[in-house]
């Protein structure tokens, strides 16, 4: 297909004298779960998730416009960027939300690929480890402490939590091989 490509470029370009390139790399969209065509025509396409830690705020971008907003717990020490495991900070910088789980302990949760290559190179120059398994998740089911206990909180080790029937929609609207862009 791209010899195809460049050969319609090459003949334009012979024809009017002028072209430019404009080279588009995208993310590979790994097989997710495919929804029915009445679901499909009622979900918006979230181009983006988008959030904002010192707002405690994640909004579903769509068209380059906030789709929906939601009220996120971070991790225990919420200022300031992942360095290593264990520091319980949420990392800061742009990632792909690759890959999604049901948590017996957080109930719905979808992976973030953390570290990515920016941070794998600092953890490497500071001879640490970068940590893993960052994760956007709902809130543990339990009867000693209920969920609203934990909605005003940043409790996690480092990743986003939400309530659970806000994780429920963003499951449903975000498609694995979402960008997400995490904010001071």
């Amino acid at each position: 297909m791209r010899w195809l490509l460049a050969l319609f470029c090459l003949c334009v370009t012979s024809v009017s004298q002028a072209a430019f390139t404009e080279t588009i790399i995208r993310k590979p969209q790994p097989a997710a779960q495919t929804p029915s065509p009445s679901q499909q025509a009622m979900q918006p396409l979230i181009d983006k998730v988008l959030v904002i830690k010192s707002e405690r705020r994640l909004q579903l971008i769509s068209r380059g416009e906030p789709l929906k907003t939601y009220r996120i717990s971070l991790g225990k020490q919420p200022k300031g960027a992942k360095e290593r495991e264990g520091d319980k900070k949420t990392p800061e910088g742009l990632y792909w939300l690759d890959w999604r789980k049901q948590s017996d302990r957080f109930n719905l949760a979808i992976h973030i690929n953390y570290p990515n290559v920016n941070d794998a190179a600092r953890a490497t120059r500071e001879g640490v480890s970068a940590g893993s398994m960052i994760m956007i998740h709902g809130t543990p089911i339990n009867d000693e402490y209920p969920e609203w206990y934990f909605h005003t909180l940043d409790w996690t080790d480092g990743c986003i939590a939400m309530r659970n029937r806000d994780m429920q929609e963003v499951w449903d609207l975000v498609r694995d091989g979402t960008l997400i862009e995490i904010r001071p």
